[in-house]
């Protein structure tokens, strides 16, 4: 097993993304007073596109590794969702395939933490999509997509390189503490709620009668 190669190849990788992820995302925000939120009234239609960005970079880091190892990654659906294929046998190559399945969820957190540690100009709400998009798509995977046939997490307790206590122990302890920082700084108050130059736009509002 050629493992510190391999091991190089992914912390290459998981450095050239937030090097060239985190900078992006800085530069797309829009400008966030600290104690105030003056965003667009488009807020969640930018909130989305940066959910969107993280799913898409998960999907992305799946791509870089398996070529990386020297696979041929492929697509297809499995009921239904867009699935990327390792073109990596478990049985036979199955630490290839534990680093295959890990780097999405791991290019994720290292972008969040990216955008939690790299001084700016924080709280937009692309950004704030960003964090959901990593924090949401470690949810899922360590809930209700911990099982099925193209988990990540199956696959990766499968290659018996961690169990699946340690995968969820790893990502989850991860993704508990950004979202801890995040419930702690005052620039993502009412995270999922638009902010207002005086409040929070949540519910219906009604004026009173003249």
């Amino acid at each position: 097993m050629h493992r510190q190669p391999l091991v190089r190849v992914v912390l290459a990788l998981q450095t050239a993304v937030v090097l060239l992820c985190a900078p992006s995302v800085v530069r797309a925000q829009h400008a966030v007073r600290a104690g105030s939120a003056r965003l667009s009234p488009h807020y969640w239609r930018y909130f989305a596109a940066g959910f969107g960005a993280s799913i898409l970079l998960h999907e992305a880091g799946h791509i870089g590794m398996s070529l990386a190892l020297g696979a041929h990654p492929t697509f297809g659906f499995n009921k239904g969702r867009p699935t990327v294929y390792s073109g990596i046998s478990a049985e036979t190559d199955p630490h290839k395939q534990f680093l295959f399945s890990s780097i999405g969820l791991t290019v994720q957190a290292l972008l969040d933490e990216g955008i939690l540690d790299i001084p700016h100009h924080r709280g937009s709400a692309f950004e704030r999509g960003v964090l959901g998009g990593g924090i949401g798509t470690t949810l899922f995977y360590l809930t209700i997509g911990r099982v099925g046939s193209v988990s990540d997490v199956a696959y990766m307790s499968r290659t018996h390189v961690l169990t699946g206590t340690e995968v969820t122990l790893l990502f989850g302890g991860v993704a508990a503490m950004h979202t801890i920082r995040i419930a702690r700084d005052h620039h993502y108050a009412n995270f999922f709620a638009r902010p207002q130059g005086n409040g929070v736009a949540v519910g219906v509002s009604v004026a009173p009668s003249p």
